[in-house]
C-alpha cells in the first residue's frame, strides 16, 4: 500500500509536470526573481518601495504581452496584508463585479483592504468600468488593471484619473537570455533533464520572442520536449528548433553580422533606386525574425539621410509606416513596410541634408561655442533690454519680399554654407528659390 502512495503521488507530479506549462511552472514568487522592468522594480525605484512597503494604491499596468503584468500582481498578492481578488474581464460580467465590490466593502468595514486585479481590464465595456468606480473613490478596493492597449483610449477618464499608470517595457534580449538559463537550471523547470542546448541556440529563442518572456518560455518548452532523448539527457538540435521558431537565419546570425548585412543590403537597394531588391531583403529581414519597428525605424532615417527635401513625403512615408507597425504588428504591417520601401526606392535621392548636417557637426565640433548675436536674443526683462538684447533685430514679415539683410550666423562663419540643394525631385526648386535670396541679397 505505501509504494502504491508513492507510485500514485509520483504520476500525478509527473503529469503536473506535463500539463502545466513551463512559463507557470517558474513563475516568480519574489521581487528579486522578476526580470525586467528595472526602471520600476530596481533598487529604490517607486513600484518596488510602494510594493516592499505594502502602500500600494489603484494603478494600471500597461505593456506588450508577456513582460510580466499579471506576475507583479502575483508578487503584490504575496506581499499584501489585504484580501487579493484575481478578476479577469474575459469571464467576468457586471453582476460578478457587484459580488465582488459587496464582499470588499464588507471587508472594509472589518478594516480589512481588498485588492483587486483585473486582467485585461480594456476588455471591460463602459458600464463595467463604471462598476468599479464608486468603490474605488471610497477606497473598498485597491485596484490594480493590467492592459495591452492605451489606457487613455481604453480605460474611462474617471476611473483612470483614480489610477496611477505604469508603463512596462518588452523585455531586452540578455534579459530574455537570462530567464531562459534559468529555466533551464531551475528544478521547477529542466533542471533535472540534463538538457544539452547551445548559448547560440538559446539566444535564438531570445530573438525570436520579441520581448515576450511568455513566448520565450514556451518556444523553450517546445524545443526541448521535441528534442533527441538519449542516455545523457535531451539534445536540442538546430534542425527542430527551426521547426520551433521559423525563423532558420537567427540560429546563424553569428554576433548579429547578419543582421547588420541585412539591413545594409536593404539601405543600399532602396538608395541604388531598386525596389525589387529592397523588398526581398527586407522580407528576408522579417523572415529571420527582426522586428518590424527596427526596420521602420531605419526607413524614417533613410527618407531624411538618402532623399531628403527631394521628396519631404518621403519622411511622411516612412513615419506613417512606423505607426501603422506599431498599431497591427506581424504578420499584418508587413504590407506597410513593402509600401514604404516601394515609395522611398522611387523616389529622388539627394544626400544634400546628410552632408548639411555632417558638416555642421564638424564645425560645431571644432570651432569655439560663438554666442548668440545679441539681435537674435530675445529681451523679456528691463535688464536684458538695457544691455541690448534684441537691438537691430529686423522682422522678416515686414518687407514686402519676406526677407532681411540681417546676419544670423556668427561673424567667424558668416560665409559658411552647410545646405547645397542638388537638382533632384522638389530640390531643384528649392536651389532655384536659395539662388533669388542670395541674389536678391547681394543686389540690395
Amino acid at each position: 500500500m505505501f509504494w502504491e502512495n508513492v507510485m500514485e503521488q509520483m504520476t500525478l507530479f509527473d503529469d503536473q509536470r506535463v500539463t502545466v506549462p513551463l512559463a507557470s511552472r517558474i513563475r516568480p514568487r519574489k521581487l528579486e526573481e522578476f526580470a525586467g522592468q528595472s526602471h520600476l522594480l530596481g533598487e529604490g525605484k517607486i513600484l518596488r518601495r510602494l510594493i516592499e512597503q505594502d502602500q500600494i494604491s489603484s494603478m494600471i499596468f500597461w505593456g506588450p504581452p508577456g513582460v510580466g503584468k499579471t506576475t507583479l500582481a502575483s508578487i503584490i498578492a504575496g506581499r499584501t496584508k489585504a484580501d487579493f481578488i484575481n478578476f479577469s474581464a474575459v469571464t467576468s460580467g457586471v453582476k460578478e463585479i457587484k459580488e465582488v465590490m459587496k464582499r470588499a466593502e464588507d471587508s472594509r468595514k472589518m478594516g480589512i483592504r481588498t485588492v483587486l486585479f483585473v486582467d485585461e481590464i480594456h476588455r471591460f465595456n463602459k458600464a463595467q468600468q463604471d462598476a468599479f468606480l464608486p468603490f474605488v473613490e471610497k477606497g473598498s478596493i485597491i485596484l490594480i488593471g493590467a492592459t495591452t492597449e492605451n489606457p487613455s483610449f481604453e480605460i474611462n477618464a474617471a476611473l483612470l484619473s483614480r489610477c496611477r499608470v505604469f508603463v512596462l517595457k518588452a523585455l531586452e534580449n540578455r534579459e530574455l537570455v537570462r530567464l531562459l538559463w534559468n529555466a533551464l537550471r531551475n528544478p521547477a523547470g529542466f533542471g533535472d533533464q540534463k538538457v544539452q542546448i547551445t548559448d547560440r541556440q538559446v539566444e535564438a529563442i531570445a530573438a525570436f520572442s520579441n520581448g515576450d518572456a511568455r513566448t520565450a518560455l514556451n518556444t523553450l518548452e517546445t524545443a526541448v520536449l521535441n528534442g533527441n532523448v538519449s542516455a545523457d539527457g535531451i539534445v536540442v538540435t538546430n534542425e527542430e528548433l527551426e521547426q520551433c521558431i521559423s525563423r532558420k537565419s537567427l540560429l546563424y546570425d553569428k554576433n548579429g553580422e547578419e543582421h547588420y548585412n541585412l539591413i545594409s543590403a536593404l539601405h543600399k537597394s532602396m538608395r541604388n533606386s531598386d525596389p525589387d531588391a529592397a523588398i526581398y531583403w527586407m522580407c528576408r529581414m522579417l523572415e529571420g525574425g527582426e522586428n518590424p519597428l527596427y526596420i521602420a525605424r531605419r526607413l524614417i532615417r533613410f527618407a531624411s539621410e538618402d532623399i531628403g527635401m527631394a521628396d519631404s513625403r518621403a519622411l511622411q512615408v516612412a513615419v506613417a509606416a512606423y505607426q501603422a507597425c506599431h498599431f497591427l504588428g506581424m504578420p499584418e504591417c508587413d504590407v506597410h513596410l513593402t509600401h514604404a520601401v516601394t515609395y522611398l526606392s522611387m523616389a529622388p535621392k539627394s544626400n544634400a541634408l546628410y552632408v548639411a548636417c555632417e558638416d555642421c557637426k564638424k564645425d560645431v565640433g571644432a570651432l569655439r561655442a560663438e554666442p548668440v548675436p545679441l539681435k537674435l536674443r530675445n529681451a523679456p526683462t528691463k535688464l536684458m533690454k538695457e544691455l541690448d538684447y534684441g537691438r537691430g533685430y529686423e522682422y522678416a514679415h515686414d518687407t514686402e519680399e519676406k526677407l532681411t539683410h540681417m546676419q544670423c550666423m556668427p561673424d567667424s562663419l558668416k560665409d559658411r554654407r552647410y545646405y547645397h540643394p542638388t537638382g533632384q525631385g522638389e530640390e531643384i526648386h528649392i536651389r532655384r528659390r536659395l539662388e533669388e535670396i542670395e541674389e536678391w541679397k547681394r543686389n540690395e
